[in-house]
């Protein structure tokens, strides 16, 4: 996989320049490593931890953990669009996960694991499907991606010690420091232009 992605991006207006925040819904394995990479991004204003894409209205942890409620672990990201665009939140989204691997992200296997972009309106559907498409056609990563474009539904927070995990955790949870921490020095490497200022 390249290291940089932008060469694929494209420009373009997300429809939303003129309002005051903006909504990204993005599924990338455990919701602890998405919610602490999208904190690091300057711009994003609030992220998240919560389920999206089922068939059952608020469903708990553990009923998502049995792989039968269709729901995806994501972060919901509130962000700037006078700071950050939708594109480049997508850019962020597909260097810092697998999305080439179905269902799974390392030892993190089922559909709650997919990698999945769940859009809010026809324009970042459209967004989403031309980036998969011109990442495909680029070779940057050495297998077909996998990631789903669904509609946003369903949508509802997880549970209030799932939220912050890192940051609240990371001297504490082994995850942390072998799953976590590795995705968000990538992050400063790779996308060391756009991280939290303060």
């Amino acid at each position: 996989m390249s290291d940089n992605l932008s060469s694929v991006a494209f420009a373009g207006s997300t429809g939303n320049e003129g309002a005051a925040t903006d909504t990204a819904t993005f599924g990338a394995g455990c919701f602890w490593c998405v919610e602490a990479v999208f904190q690091q991004v300057e711009g994003v204003l609030k992220v998240t931890s919560g389920y999206c894409g089922g068939h059952v209205v608020n469903p708990t942890y553990e009923q998502v953990n049995t792989k039968t409620t269709g729901h995806a672990e994501v972060a919901q990201i509130i962000f700037d669009p006078k700071k950050i665009s939708f594109d480049e939140l997508l850019e962020i989204f597909w260097q810092t996960h697998d999305p080439t691997t179905l269902n799974r992200q390392g030892n993190d296997v089922g559909p709650q694991y997919r990698s999945a972009v769940f859009y809010h309106n026809a324009e970042q559907k459209a967004k989403a499907e031309k980036y998969k498409e011109e990442l495909n056609k680029s070779g940057a990563f050495s297998a077909p991606i996998v990631t789903t474009v669904e509609a946003y539904k369903n949508y509802s927070e997880a549970e209030n010690y799932h939220q912050n995990y890192y940051n609240l955790n990371k001297n504490s949870n082994p995850y942390c420091y072998y799953v976590i921490k590795p995705k968000l020095d990538k992050f400063d490497k790779v996308f060391k232009d756009k991280k939290r200022k303060s």
